[in-house]
């Protein structure tokens, strides 16, 4: 057995609750509500952690609009820095602006890797940004991070519908919690037609323009919307 698992266990003992931010497939902005999680929650007053497993596509720095000159302090493990109220980690404070071409076992190796050097202390909440899909990433995470709970990120695409039916009977197989479906990017009360959704995140146009900056990002529609939800779903 990897002498790292327990480890990550040791790291995570402290943190109430873990939230993975999963999508059947990308490009529904899994990462979009993850982050915007994070800063809602924070925003609320709660002691907050945002993890960004999405090594192919990581773009949570870019939604918070995390500086390069921010850096994990090495202290018997990683620190992560705190931005804008969160405790940050991500995979891009190590490989820059540069792709990670990492695929199996050295895929697995990195994310037991960053799982484990990473030192959280005491959190409420902390939000993963899941890998897309239902590939070896998204398996490993699931069993590394110990039954955490699941917001899953859908659109009213016909398409992204039918992959994240696949991912729910997945974590239904795994006895998983999952707290809700939402569905990003809605035009209507009535597009959600496809899957039984919590809550929807509506079309915000605005949202684009208010990446990279936390304080318009918290002033949005969708922000707004997510708001609503973390009251309705998240009472601690």
């Amino acid at each position: 057995m990897d002498p790292r698992v327990a480890i990550i266990e040791e790291r995570l003992k402290s943190i109430k609750r873990i939230i993975a931010v999963a999508a059947g497939k990308g490009g529904v902005g899994k990462s979009t509500v993850a982050a915007g999680l994070a800063l809602v929650l924070a925003e609320m007053g709660h002691r907050v952690g945002l993890l960004d497993l999405d090594f192919y596509g990581p773009s949570t720095h870019i939604i918070l609009g995390v500086s390069q000159e921010i850096q994990p302090k090495e202290e018997r493990g990683i620190v992560p820095p705190k931005v804008h109220g969160i405790e940050f980690m991500s995979l891009v404070y190590y490989t820059k602006d540069n792709p990670a071409p990492l695929r199996g076992s050295d895929l697995t190796n990195a994310l037991t890797e960053l799982l484990a050097i990473t030192r959280w202390g005491e959190l409420d909440f902390l939000i993963v940004d899941m890998p897309p899909g239902l590939g070896d990433t998204t398996l490993d995470a699931i069993r590394l991070l110990k039954n955490p709970s699941f917001l899953v990120v859908t659109t009213p695409s016909r398409v992204a519908a039918e992959t994240v039916k696949k991912l729910l009977v997945l974590l239904e197989e795994l006895r998983l919690p999952i707290v809700g479906i939402l569905e990003n990017m809605s035009r209507s009360r009535a597009s959600g037609q496809l899957l039984p959704c919590t809550a929807r995140l509506p079309f915000d146009e605005k949202l684009e323009s208010a990446l990279g900056d936390p304080e318009r990002f918290l002033q949005t529609e969708f922000a707004r919307a997510l708001r609503e939800i973390v009251r309705n779903t998240f009472r601690s």
